[in-house]
């Protein structure tokens, strides 16, 4: 149902502004993914050139399991399609860090098996569809292969797949 919601309010908007090939100059929202991104991150994008631009992404997760932050920058091309949307892809990397809660231990309850943590680097790709509305909004859609490089074990050496909603302000 929120599903067909969101999609109702992107079709109403999509056709009431009918311009928008050029990218803003700053965008500043939320990237709304899947948890290997952390969840929703604080998304801030800034223009460079006419069709290029830097994003730069803050996530972060507090919960009972687990206390993490992850940052990435990433450098993009921007192509319009038709009307109102374009199309990106890009590169770029990040670093972050993880904390696991101890897991108590069955023979004793007061001593917790630690589960380790630690900092983590990663190389990014992305590639996305957005709809530059007039509104000043931006509503994008990207799929962002991250591949971990050094750091804590779980993350090194392994291949992700961040999904992710994005919706920002222009100005």
């Amino acid at each position: 149902m929120k599903f067909l919601k969101l999609l109702a309010f992107i079709s109403f908007f999509t056709t009431i502004s009918m311009s928008g090939q050029e990218i803003a100059d700053h965008a500043l929202g939320l990237r709304l993914g899947d948890s290997d991104g952390l969840g929703a991150q604080i998304s801030y994008q800034k223009a460079i050139g006419r069709y290029t631009r830097a994003e730069f992404d803050l996530g972060f997760q507090n919960s009972r399991r687990f206390n993490a932050f992850k940052v990435a920058a990433l450098f993009q091309w921007v192509h319009p399609i038709e009307g109102i949307f374009n199309w990106y892809y890009g590169f770029g990397g990040g670093g972050g860090s993880v904390n696991f809660e101890p897991i108590p231990n069955a023979n004793n309850p007061n001593i917790g098996e630690e589960l380790g943590g630690g900092f983590f680097g990663f190389v990014a790709g992305d590639v996305g569809v957005e709809a530059n509305l007039n509104l000043p909004l931006v509503i994008a859609l990207d799929i962002r292969p991250e591949l971990g490089l050094i750091g804590y074990k779980n993350f090194q050496n392994s291949f992700n797949f961040d999904i992710a909603l994005g919706i920002r302000y222009q100005f």
